[in-house]
């Protein structure tokens, strides 16, 4: 029997695909993770932005699902450090404080999209297509 290679592609392109999740609440991050992870994507979880960028995730992840407001750094000042870093890594910003003019600078600043809590999960799966399959 020969392996469908299409299949197989598919399915390697999946595993190895990084999603870093920094969101200081832990039941969301748990929740967020199990779901990445049910997609059947790789995932890394962090409780602040500090400690994503210490870690080598900072630079694998193929896509970032952040909370806006955190103690210490916010998502926004996260954001605004990769840029100056010169990461492109696509953002979905999740929260649950919305803001029209927050919303519009993470927009504008090139975040995939910016989602209100409680998330809705298809929004976020598509969010997720979107970050890695290129922007519509």
């Amino acid at each position: 029997m020969q392996p469908n290679r299409a299949l197989f592609h598919s399915f390697y392109l999946k595993v190895t695909t990084m999603i870093a999740i920094v969101e200081d609440d832990a039941s969301v991050r748990a929740a967020t993770q199990s779901l990445v992870r049910s997609l059947g994507f790789a995932a890394c979880s962090f409780s602040d932005a500090e400690e994503f960028l210490r870690s080598p995730c900072a630079t694998k992840a193929s896509c970032l699902i952040a909370d806006v407001q955190m103690p210490g750094m916010s998502g926004i000042d996260l954001q605004s450090i990769l840029c100056d870093r010169g990461c492109d890594t696509p953002i979905i910003f999740i929260t649950a404080f919305s803001n029209e003019t927050v919303r519009a600078q993470a927009i504008k600043a090139g975040a995939v999209s910016f989602l209100d809590k409680p998330v809705d999960v298809q929004t976020l799966i598509e969010s997720l297509d979107q970050a890695l399959n290129g922007r519509k």
